[in-house]
């Protein structure tokens, strides 16, 4: 039996576009985000999330990229250049130098975090031809920052994170 391949090639794709069209919407999640400031104010900042197979497939492909929105968020919140140090399917670790505002104060140094508003890097996503098959959430579930003397603060499914002063009293 002769099969015509091009025949054969056109029903996969047909099939695989009305897949597409019918399936449900993709949901790019946010999980967590933890944010680590050192004594000198910069910062290691992790972002964890969980994508869909279409998002994942959007990734590989280079069409989209969520932590390189997450990267400019940040960037453009903290006032300072970020860095990507670790990158996963799951995860994106940056280092954000001069994250938090240092001071002196008495006899104790006071952080002041900048707010963050991750719902700029959701709007990014908009732009994308693909963005009316995405659901993206940049809330993460927790957000935990963590200060130099190991004090934290937490929050829970916010994408409007808002500034944070902590004052860490002087040793004697």
């Amino acid at each position: 039996m002769f099969i015509n391949k091009k025949r054969m090639l056109g029903g996969i794709l047909s099939l695989l576009l009305i897949g597409v069209i019918v399936m449900p919407a993709g949901a790019f999640t946010a999980e967590k985000l933890t944010i680590d400031v050192e004594e000198d104010g910069d910062a290691t900042v992790t972002f964890d999330y969980s994508l869909t197979w279409l998002e994942n497939i959007a990734v590989f492909l280079k069409i989209a990229d969520p932590n390189e929105e997450f990267r400019k968020a940040l960037e453009k919140y903290s006032g300072s250049e970020v860095e990507s140090v670790a990158v996963s399917d799951q995860s994106a670790s940056f280092r954000a130098e001069k994250f938090a505002r240092v001071s002196r104060v008495d006899n104790a140094t006071v952080y002041t975090t900048p707010a963050l508003h991750l719902e700029e890097a959701e709007k990014a996503l908009n732009d994308y031809w693909f963005a009316p098959l995405v659901q993206a959430d940049f809330s993460p579930a927790v957000t935990e920052i963590t200060f130099a003397d190991g004090r934290n603060k937490t929050l829970r499914d916010v994408a409007e994170i808002p500034s944070f002063t902590h004052q860490v009293p002087a040793t004697p």
